[in-house]
């Protein structure tokens, strides 16, 4: 089984359940939530994507192949929510 002690910086940039968050906290993630994001140039969301390991959204973000591309730390996106977009 594969180690995921590397994946620890956490940024959530949707507005997600307080729940998550303390969930994320309490199994030691470092977690930053920054709700403004989703509304930046895709430039500031790549520069901040940059600085972690998992990015969790809702529908408000968009995560497009140049977010992925421009940030070769991120190892995991998580997008929060139901229905369709």
């Amino acid at each position: 089984m594969d180690s995921y002690d590397d994946m620890n910086r956490v940024l959530i940039t949707d507005d997600v359940d307080t729940q998550c968050v303390d969930m994320l906290k309490a199994n030691g993630f470092l977690v930053e939530k920054d709700i403004k994001l989703a509304k930046q140039p895709k430039e500031e969301l790549i520069k901040r994507v940059q600085e972690v390991d998992i990015l969790i959204v809702r529908s408000a973000t968009k995560v497009t192949s140049a977010i992925i591309e421009g940030s070769p730390r991120l190892k995991l996106i998580g997008r929060a929510g139901t229905g369709t977009d």
